[in-house]
């Protein structure tokens, strides 16, 4: 696939959510480890305040070596290493945790030595619900005499609920990855769809483009006979035919020239272009196109040089002009002037025509984009006119704006200096 702009942008755009997913996946992580070792640090120091307690109760010193063991994330040995009583261990459990603020639900086992077995004590239920027991899940140690073993069963919830908003965020960063991705396609399809449209223009205007040829060759030497020019109502049908014909060459080279300039096919021809001369070329070449009396002013035009391409620039000016005679009134005006500012030089090309309805105005440049006249219940023409003006613009890197005067419609197009001289 050839790189270009979208595909950079696709690119990118995948890396920074990825990047953002494996960020929140790694404090989900980081997250989940604190949670963890916080959890556990509350019940280590609760099990040690119980055993403190019970020392405190037998009147023994309490040995210096650590009488608890973790031996899984819920699951705690707790050395006595003295005789204690049950309903007592049960007592100081509820308060030890209550202190430490861990509503957990739990249960416990102790060690009978007399029967070598482990003898289940009972469920704290957090809520106050009763749950089901597990009093299999104790196991005996063997070097030891005088211990208990506590349980939390619902201890992995308890990160899952407390990690909430983190699931939550990670969970939308996902949905977001898989829209991006699921919209990515639709674009690239849509793409391709519109480069098979743009082949397929291509060749139907090609194929329009032979025999429409021959229409125009055997109709202007049909015109140029005698018995065709001496009879009035042949010649005018004839005439009909090659005007026609001329209007449908013109509407095929604009989609044409826009089936390229969408799919980059142009490259540009840049040179110095006087701009002068080609608006005295335009100015009679309308003349010779619309057969009617069409005044032009031109303003500080003289003496200035634009860097561009030649055929596209000069194609430019045309639409816009020939635009300005078939949708303005009868008697047309066309003004063009330049206009000198800082960065730029300003082409504004104004008419005397009735402007552009305020809703149209900012799609007037989009592709197949068509105004309704309100002295004419057709719509006319396909609406790439000025679509091509606006992409001949963007290859030249130039700004294109239009809006309305009291007097019609005005285009303005700013041109960077560097591509103006002086002559």
């Amino acid at each position: 696939m050839k790189v270009n702009k979208l595909n950079i942008v696709i690119f990118i755009g995948l890396l920074a959510i990825i990047g953002v997913i494996i960020m929140q996946l790694f404090l989900l992580s980081q997250a989940y480890n604190f949670e963890r070792k916080e959890l556990d640090q509350r019940i280590h120091f609760a099990l040690q305040d119980v055993v403190r307690k019970i020392y405190n109760d037998n009147q023994s010193n309490l040995p210096i070596t650590n009488q608890i063991k973790k031996v899984s994330d819920n699951y705690y040995i707790v050395n006595v290493d003295d005789v204690f009583e049950n309903n007592i261990l049960e007592h100081y459990l509820r308060t030890e945790f209550n202190k430490v603020k861990l509503d957990q639900d739990f249960e416990y086992a102790i060690y009978n030595c007399a029967t070598d077995d482990m003898v289940y004590g009972n469920y704290i239920s957090a809520n106050g619900k009763p749950q089901k027991k597990c009093e299999n899940c104790f196991t005996k140690k063997n070097e030891l005499i005088y211990y208990f073993a506590i349980r939390f069963p619902k201890l992995k919830q308890t990160y899952a609920n407390d990690l909430k908003q983190y699931w939550i965020f990670t969970f939308v960063l996902i949905v977001v990855l898989v829209i991006y991705v699921y919209s990515v396609i639709l674009l690239l399809k849509q793409k391709h769809y519109t480069a098979l449209q743009n082949d397929f223009i291509n060749n139907m205007t090609h194929e329009f483009k032979t025999p429409l040829s021959s229409i125009l060759i055997a109709s202007n030497y049909a015109n140029s006979q005698k018995e065709i020019s001496s009879n009035k109502k042949l010649s005018r049908y004839i005439q009909i035919i090659i005007d026609q014909s001329n209007k449908l060459n013109q509407h095929i080279e604009q989609i044409l020239s826009l089936a390229k300039a969408d799919s980059n096919q142009i490259q540009l021809q840049k040179s110095w272009i006087d701009l002068e001369k080609t608006l005295d070329l335009i100015k009679e070449n309308i003349s010779l196109k619309h057969h009617k009396e069409v005044s032009f002013v031109f303003k500080d035009t003289i003496n200035i040089e634009i860097f561009a391409d030649a055929f596209h620039f000069y194609n430019l000016l045309f639409n816009l002009a020939d635009n300005a005679v078939k949708y303005g009134n009868d008697t047309p005006e066309i003004s063009i002037a330049a206009q000198s500012e800082s960065k730029y030089l300003k082409l504004i090309i104004c008419d005397n025509g009735p402007g552009i309805p305020k809703e149209d105005l900012p799609f007037i440049f989009d592709k197949f984009y068509r105004v309704n006249r309100k002295d004419n219940e057709e719509v006319e023409g396909f609406g790439i006119g000025l679509a091509y003006v606006k992409k001949i613009c963007e290859l030249h890197h130039w700004h294109i704006t239009a809006k309305n005067s009291e007097s019609g419609l005005c285009i303005e197009i700013k041109i960077p200096l560097k591509n103006i001289s002086n002559g």
